[in-house]
C-alpha cells in the first residue's frame, strides 16, 4: 500500500464510512489536535525522566487518543464499538485520577500560578498540557453541531489536569523550582 492516494489533493478527505469532506472541517480540526497531541507526548516521552514512572501511562493515552480520534472521524449511526471503546480506555479516567494525587503528593501544595518551564521534562509536560486544552476546546465546538461522546470531553479534561501535575513532578523530581507567575 503507498503512503500517498491523491485522494486529497482537492482539499478534502474520507471519514470513516467515507463520506468526504473539507480538510478544514471541525471534525477533521477536533482530531488532527489529537494527533498533534500525540506527537507531543512522544517527545515528552523523550524528555522525562524514568523516577516520574510516567511512561507506560503516556502510552496508553497515546492509544486512547487514537481511539477518541477515530470516534470523532467517525460520522453519527457508524460508530457502532467504536463508541463502546470510550467506556472502556485503556487508561481509564478514575486511574488517571489516582495518578494526579500521587503526582502531586511529590510536589507539595502549589501556592502561585505557575509558568511553563523548569526542566525539559516539565516545559514539554506544560507544552503537551496546553496541546491538549486546545484539543478539549475543538472538541467541545465540535460537539456544539454534531454528537460527540462526553467521554471525550471528560478524557481531555482529565489528562490537562494530569498533564499539569505530571509538570509539575518533573521539576520536583528534578529538583527545580516551578516557575511562579509573579504579577
Amino acid at each position: 500500500m503507498k503512503i500517498y492516494t491523491r485522494t486529497g489533493d482537492q482539499g478534502t478527505t474520507g471519514l470513516f464510512g467515507g463520506e468526504r469532506v473539507s480538510k478544514d472541517n471541525k471534525r477533521l480540526i477536533a482530531y488532527g489536535t489529537l494527533d498533534e497531541l500525540n506527537s507531543v507526548l512522544g517527545v515528552l516521552m523523550l524528555n522525562l525522566a524514568p523516577e516520574l514512572e510516567a511512561h507506560t501511562s503516556l502510552q496508553m493515552v497515546q492509544r486512547d487518543l487514537f481511539a477518541l480520534g477515530a470516534v470523532l472521524a467517525t460520522p453519527p449511526g457508524r460508530a457502532g464499538k467504536l463508541e463502546q471503546r470510550l467506556t472502556h480506555p485503556t487508561w481509564p479516567v478514575q486511574e488517571m485520577e489516582a495518578d494526579i494525587d500521587r503526582l502531586t503528593a511529590m510536589t507539595g501544595p502549589m501556592t502561585h500560578f505557575v509558568l511553563p518551564g523548569g526542566c525539559p521534562g516539565s516545559a514539554h509536560g506544560h507544552w503537551a498540557r496546553t496541546v491538549c486544552r486546545r484539543a478539549e476546546r475543538e472538541v467541545v465546538t465540535l460537539s456544539a453541531s454534531v454528537p460527540v461522546p462526553v467521554e471525550v470531553i471528560v478524557y481531555l479534561n482529565r489528562l490537562s489536569d494530569w498533564l499539569f501535575a505530571l509538570a509539575r513532578a518533573a521539576n520536583a523530581q528534578a529538583g527545580v523550582e516551578d516557575v511562579k507567575w509573579l504579577p
